[in-house]
């Protein structure tokens, strides 16, 4: 199966909603090549990106999952590795 390397980008304004995040990241763990987390305290906001190798199927869902989470918005950034020409 062909995959596509992205980056999502999370913005977490409720910390309360952190354990059903890191559910979903260890549940998408397999396509996961690394993750940054910065917390921001000025703001009250946690910022993490998470860098992935997966079906395009798979990040779609991931990040539909991810924004669906109350208090979280998730973007991706899509490599053109992989990209059908």
């Amino acid at each position: 199966m062909e995959t596509r390397v992205a980056l999502i980008g999370i913005v977490v304004e409720k910390l309360d909603s952190v354990e059903k995040l890191n559910g979903l990241l260890h549940d998408y763990g397999q396509y996961i090549i690394g993750r940054m987390g910065i917390p921001y305290e000025k703001k009250g906001v946690s910022i993490i990106s998470v860098a992935v190798d997966a079906p395009q199927d798979a990040i779609s869902a991931l990040t539909g999952k991810l924004g669906m989470i109350d208090g979280v918005t998730a973007k991706t950034i899509y490599s053109k590795l992989g990209e059908t020409k």
